[in-house]
């Protein structure tokens, strides 16, 4: 199954946003969770985070994306840009 990667990043003005919705985003991948690669916070230099990334199987761009769609980070409107992209591991080696 193809590897996909899901990069968000929070609107500047999301305020208390991410915390509030954090334990309804961590029940979305726990939904998927045998199909993570990696999954994390994106950190500024201070460690505040200021975004998201996601890798896993999905059967195709369109699942990804749905699932990006459903996150209920995105729903919340935490973030001020999503993207996804196809993703090919090169290490460590599979």
């Amino acid at each position: 199954m193809p590897k996909f990667a899901i990069i968000a990043r929070d609107r500047a003005d999301a305020g208390s946003l991410r915390a509030d919705t954090r334990p309804r985003h961590l029940d979305h991948l726990r939904s998927i969770v045998e199909r993570i690669a990696a999954a994390g916070p994106i950190d500024d230099e201070s460690g505040k985070p200021v975004g998201s990334i996601i890798i896993a199987e999905f059967d195709d761009i369109a699942a990804a994306r749905a699932f990006a769609d459903a996150d209920p980070y995105a729903e919340a409107g935490l973030f001020s840009s999503v993207t996804v992209e196809p993703w090919r591991q090169v290490f460590p080696q599979a």
